[in-house]
């Protein structure tokens, strides 16, 4: 119906409101012989003129009737109610005689409310194809048996706006019931949908519906808890019966993106499955940093990078600069920006970040205000069979990036750093904790102060499916049906998935460009507890239906040169403090010792002469300056018991 349809509809209502009203009220009616049936018609169309004036005004026909919603309601009460009150006020400047007074005006609000509001509701069902179901319907409607069938897991609120959202939102599925987190909820109905239980009584409600040959061929989980709190072994067995296990699109970290496809359903990747409980934080102050920015990400194809990329493009920047020396890796994630974000202006640069000139004279044409660093070489093993590349790009590249960065005027630099510079035992940790200084020292002075580029430095720990994660080669090794092999029993690291720990990322560095000093430490993200690898392990062979060590053998393999037993995030000469939740700063206890043009020189030299055993006496060396502290401040740390709590790694096992 177009609009002109619904007005002329809107108005025959107000007249029948009127008539009803006055019939109630007074007695009057049209079939009233008398002149009070004339005064019955006149006060009636006059009524539905106020109505008309009303409606054009807040223009109510706007609202589809097929959508009608509680929200909807409310304003049709306003509009009913400013019809009456406009009438009221014309009747009185007219000198016209109102029979029945304020119970007539009363008996007519309440009229136009219900007949507006009951037309409204008749045309959602009819859309919906639900009139005569509902009319006739005693009991909750039998699945579909053409549609595959779905459980819904979640509270009552979000399983009823996901039954009400419109069926062509979505995957089509024919919902079974659902199960919530009240037991108390049992037995209600949402849209024709029963809840069958708590979840609690998971495995009852299953062995019910699958008795009653209504076995559900998917699980929706509208919750956002931890999947893990079902049980490994009850989801693998799910998935080795072939139900599938989904999410609404961009439920875990929605930035808002336009091209998220909201209420489209999706499959649940294996890193949600293992991970914990998300980090939920507020994306305004990401806004506020990234809207209207001209933004350079570096190392923009990786995994870390690509996600900076994606929520950096939901929050509006001016420009986004995608860099990288990796042709296919930069290639996928312009393309997948461009489908997504059609409108955002943005370019992609392939370039090193080992070619100093080639990044100045980039960040000369590109002129970004906020850099994030992202490029890195991050294998630990690979590293440390090739030291020398590692200080290339890790070291001296970050080194460029920051001088490049000072020089253009940038703003803000954000280096992604990792857990594995916190006491390094290997290359990467090693150049990474290098790579902290040296951001600092060339783009905003040694302690990230004393320049005109605000330097932030963020560490986090193993990040689920990453380019470096464990999980896809247990993927692979279970594939192929074992062994699963691991270096050591006792390893255990932090983990979180990639879009939390980029949500972190842009949190922490949101909230250092608030501030108003520059920070003096590193901005570390709350990982959580950390995981055994060899539980990591278990549960992924266990997600497969498997049983470890009966289907899939674990084996054990030693720890390999520069890998530890434990990590952490805050070092020995550094002390904790929250700044906001989700991110602790990490602060030197003492400004740190600038490094020196002839020790960067000299491992420079070595670096590009192929000296593997000078690389590596060079960069330790330059790691234990980074990390010295005087015996007053070991004993402080030793006698603080916050410090002690925080600080594995000063203990943590190593085999270098």
């Amino acid at each position: 119906m177009g609009r002109m349809g619904k007005i002329a509809a809107h108005m025959v209502l107000a007249f029948v409101a009127m008539l009803l009203a006055q019939a109630l009220t007074t007695g009057a009616t049209p079939f009233t012989p008398s002149s009070l049936a004339l005064s019955a018609l006149a006060l009636a169309a006059l009524f539905a003129g106020c109505a008309l004036l009303v409606e054009i005004l807040f223009q109510v026909e706007r609202s589809p009737w097929r959508f009608f919603a509680a929200s909807d309601g409310l304003r049709l009460a306003r509009s009913a109610l400013l019809a009456v009150l406009t009438f009221a006020l014309v009747a009185r400047l007219a000198d016209v005689r109102q029979p029945g007074g304020l119970r007539t005006l009363a008996a007519a609000f309440l009229l136009l409310t219900a007949l507006l509001a009951g037309l409204r509701i008749v045309r959602r069902a009819l859309h919906e194809q639900v009139l005569v179901d509902a009319l006739t319907r005693l009991r909750p409607a039998p699945a579909s048996a053409a549609l595959p069938r779905l459980l819904i897991v979640g509270s009552a609120s979000e399983a009823e706006a996901f039954l009400r959202a419109p069926a062509a939102l979505g995957e089509r599925y024919a919902p079974v019931g659902v199960l919530t987190p009240e037991a108390r909820e049992t037995g209600d109905e949402l849209g024709g949908v029963c809840i069958l239980g708590a979840i609690d009584d998971f495995d009852a409600v299953m062995a019910q519906l699958r008795d009653g040959g209504l076995q559900p061929s998917a699980l929706l989980f509208l919750t956002d808890g931890p999947l893990s709190a079902f049980g490994t072994e009850r989801l693998g067995r799910l998935k080795t019966e072939g139900v599938r296990l989904l999410r609404r699109q961009g439920g875990l970290v929605d930035m808002g993106a336009p091209g998220a496809g909201g209420s489209a359903l999706r499959e649940i990747s294996l890193e949600e499955l293992l991970s914990r409980a998300p980090v939920r934080l507020d994306p305004e102050p990401v806004r506020a940093l990234v809207a209207g920015k001209r933004v350079l990400v570096t190392g923009a194809g990786g995994s870390i990078g690509s996600e900076l990329a994606r929520q950096i493009a939901a929050s509006g920047p001016a420009q986004l600069t995608l860099l990288d020396a990796a042709e296919a890796n930069l290639f996928h994630i312009d393309r997948e920006l461009g489908e997504a974000w059609p409108q955002l202006p943005r370019r992609d640069v392939l370039c090193d970040v080992r070619d100093a000139a080639r990044l100045d004279l980039v960040f000369a044409a590109e002129k970004p205000e906020l850099i994030f660093h992202a490029a890195a070489l991050k294998h630990v093993t690979l590293v440390e069979n090739h030291p020398c590349e590692g200080v290339r790009t890790n070291v001296l590249g970050s080194r460029n990036v920051a001088a490049a960065a000072k020089a253009c005027g940038a703003a803000h630099l954000a280096l992604i750093s990792t857990d594995k510079a916190v006491a390094p035992a290997s290359v990467m940790g090693a150049t990474k904790r290098v790579a902290e200084a040296l951001v600092r020292q060339f783009a905003g002075g040694p302690n990230g102060a004393g320049g005109d580029t605000r330097v932030s430095v963020v560490r986090f720990g193993n990040v689920l499916g990453s380019a470096g994660s464990v999980v896809p080669i247990f993927q692979h090794q279970i594939a192929r049906g074992g062994p699963v092999t691991l270096t050591d029993a006792e390893v255990e690291r932090y983990f979180m998935t990639i879009p939390e720990a980029v949500q972190l990322v842009l949190r922490a560095v949101a909230l250092s460009a608030g501030d108003v000093a520059p920070p003096t430490g590193v901005l570390t993200l709350e990982m959580g507890e950390p995981v055994k690898i060899i539980d990591l392990a278990r549960r992924m062979i266990e997600l497969q239906g498997l049983v470890p060590e009966r289907d899939i053998e674990i084996k054990i393999t030693g720890l390999r040169p520069g890998e530890k037993l434990t990590e952490a995030l805050v070092d020995v000469n550094e002390t904790a403090r929250p700044k906001a939740e989700g991110v602790t700063e990490a602060t030197p206890l003492t400004p740190l010792t600038p490094i020196s043009s002839e020790a960067l020189a000299a491992l420079e030299a070595a670096a590009l002469a192929g000296d593997e055993f000078s690389v590596r006496v060079q960069l330790f060396a330059l790691v234990e300056q980074l990390r010295a502290v005087s015996p007053d401040q070991v004993a402080s740390v030793k006698a603080s018991p916050s410090r002690a709590n925080r600080g594995k790694s000063a203990a943590a096992k190593t085999r270098v």
